[in-house]
């Protein structure tokens, strides 16, 4: 406390000094009472316009009164109005992402490279998480594009919607990703979900397994690899696919229960391909406390090779995603685009790759 108190004295004594000097200095605080430029300003002896240059373009102001503003800057808390800024300049150097989830998240590979990117180049990342609520992703939507940000990520793609209008009308940069479509908003990297499900039932197809089922989660990404792997499993021949929807729940503990149902219902099944690596986690420790040999008795394919599906133990089989190369080409084209540099061609596929360990 002894630091603090020689601080709010140098403000108050400074500030209340210079806001006797007139009616107008008395009114060039907001209601708020947040400090202004104009606050700055006065309190360093310089024009407003002074004050800008140094925060925004250093290089056009003296070292002594750039030194002189940051000083009453610290001093004061001040914080730039970047909105401001950035209609002045039509840059806000913002960049908004919606995402599904960021707990035990297989999209978090993929956020952390988007926003070192974007930091590395100057802009700051606002993360917006929508719980798989096609509502809620709307809602954020409106919010997003009426704060103007240089530009808009979003994890899947937007079909015909408000949400997707509102963004074409916008003209605001976006980048659709973690999936593929003929006909994006404006900039996509992505891979196929349909090649997922179709390249997962070969797989365990040709590791000799005929007694096929899913577990997966309530989401429109999830139900297409579903649908995906019942159609290729039929095309050789085999089936029906037992199929477990555990709804909006992606934990451990709905793995569990998951696999107590399928068990139920086709209790011969002697593969699972989930829709997570959770699910695939809690379905595995299940099946290790019922006895179920795995992979022996029992073979299991998650989704996303999240960092504990290696340190599993058994070690989990996996579907794995480049989500960090997804990060970094997002940000990066959203960045060239706010920069008014062309980005050709604005769709990239990164593909996948299925991980063999010990649960198959």
């Amino acid at each position: 406390m002894a630091g603090v108190l020689p601080h709010r004295a140098w403000y108050r004594y400074h500030f209340t000094l210079q806001m006797k000097e007139s009616d107008n200095s008395r009114r060039s605080r907001r209601g708020s009472g947040a400090i202004t430029v104009r606050d700055v300003a006065r309190l360093a002896g310089v024009a407003p316009i002074t004050v800008s240059r140094a925060l925004n373009t250093p290089d056009q102001v003296s070292p002594d009164v750039r030194q002189k503003v940051l000083a009453v800057v610290q001093k004061t808390g001040y914080v730039p109005n970047r909105m401001a800024g950035g209609l002045a300049s039509s840059r806000s150097k913002l960049i908004a992402a919606v995402v599904p989830s960021t707990v035990m998240s297989v999209f978090m590979p993929t956020i952390e490279a988007l926003n070192d990117t974007l930091f590395g180049a100057g802009y700051q990342l606002m993360l917006g998480q929508s719980d798989y609520s096609a509502e809620r992703e709307e809602a954020l939507l409106e919010a997003i594009v009426g704060r103007r940000p240089d530009g808009i990520f979003l994890t899947g793609i937007l079909g015909p919607s408000q949400g997707r209008t509102r963004l074409l009308a916008s003209g605001i940069p976006v980048v659709e990703t973690w999936d593929l479509t003929p006909t994006p908003i404006d900039m996509l990297v992505g891979f196929s979900h349909a090649d997922i499900g179709r390249e997962v039932a070969r797989f365990l197809l040709g590791k000799g397994r005929r007694r096929l089922a899913l577990i997966r989660a309530d989401d429109e990404r999830a139900a297409r690899r579903a649908d995906a792997f019942r159609a290729a499993v039929a095309r050789a021949g085999h089936g029906p696919v037992t199929e477990v929807n555990v709804g909006a729940s992606r934990s451990l503990r709905s793995g569990r229960d998951a696999l107590v149902r399928l068990l139920e219902q086709r209790p011969d099944v002697d593969a699972v391909f989930c829709s997570s690596d959770l699910l695939a986690l809690g379905a595995a420790t299940e099946a290790r406390v019922r006895g179920i040999a795995i992979p022996d008795r029992l073979a299991l394919v998650g989704f996303g090779d999240v960092s504990f599906a290696a340190d599993m133990a058994p070690a989990l089989s996996t579907v794995r995603i480049n989500g960090a190369d997804i990060g970094r080409q997002a940000a990066r084209w959203l960045i060239d685009r706010a920069e008014g540099r062309e980005v050709s061609p604005r769709v990239q596929d990164v593909g996948f790759s299925i991980v063999e360990r010990e649960t198959s």
